[in-house]
């Protein structure tokens, strides 16, 4: 079991922008001043689709509960289930999800209702992955509230788990000490949710995890899935990879 704590400083860029002082009109001012350029439209999704961004040329689109709709995409004999924070969607999780495909892996996402504890979905999206030809072992991966309940899930489902990540999670103590699968966390230090004192809750009683690893992003306070989009993004997105390359067995 090994804890590292990873710190990823900040870079601010501050531009200064040095001014002109005009003498023309404001007639003449106006008439010089360039207009917008009007922004593309943004193409409309038909067809299947998980809110909009992820189709039929994705992978396999399916629909479950209340007609809700959910993807498969890759074709790995590992799968990865990923379950997002509260009020978020697929969209942001696309960054994963790609890098996913792209080292070999099967990855499922799909939409879910926000207001419910998600670990009851979470488990049958991990059963209906499973059931997929050729796919052996899963991963849960889970941001904010998703990231809390993949745990429990992944106890849930037993030895089918080869591990679990989760980012800006807040799993509590209890079902942290039950876990005997590889675990993964990775937070910002001042998130309100899964924040550094959440994260090394869940580190200490996961004692029973083979591999119990802690990434805290210092001075930070992004959330879930906007890590992708940070600075620290890459690293975020490697850390996971490596990860699941070396418990994938």
């Amino acid at each position: 079991m090994r804890a590292i704590i990873g710190s990823i400083g900040l870079v601010l860029a501050l531009t200064a922008c040095g001014g002109a002082v005009s003498t023309t009109t404001t007639a003449t001012a106006t008439a010089a001043t360039p207009t917008p350029p009007t922004p593309a439209a943004k193409a409309v999704v038909t067809g299947p689709n998980v809110s909009g961004c992820f189709t039929s040329a994705d992978g396999k689109i399916f629909t479950y509960g209340d007609d809700l709709p959910g993807v498969i995409t890759g074709k790995g004999s590992v799968g990865v289930v990923i379950t997002y924070e509260r009020n978020g969607n697929v969209c942001t999780w696309r960054p994963l999800s790609d890098r996913l495909v792209a080292a070999g892996y099967r990855v499922l996402l799909y939409a879910r209702k926000s207001a419910e504890y998600p670990d009851e979905v979470t488990v049958a999206m991990a059963k209906r992955l499973s059931k997929e030809k050729g796919v052996r072992r899963l991963f849960l991966v889970g941001g904010s509230i998703g990231a809390t309940a993949s745990v429990p899930a992944a106890e849930r489902l037993g030895s089918k788990v080869a591990g679990v990540v989760a980012l800006s999670g807040a799993v509590a103590e209890g079902e942290a000490a039950k876990l005997t699968v590889p675990l993964l966390q990775i937070g910002s230090e001042n998130d309100a949710y899964g924040g550094a004192k959440d994260l090394q809750r869940t580190h200490d009683a996961a004692t029973k995890a083979p591999d119990n690893e802690l990434h805290v992003i210092k001075g930070g306070s992004l959330h879930a899935s906007a890590l992708f989009g940070s600075p620290q993004g890459p690293e975020v997105l490697d850390r996971i990879i490596d990860f699941m390359d070396r418990h994938k067995g």
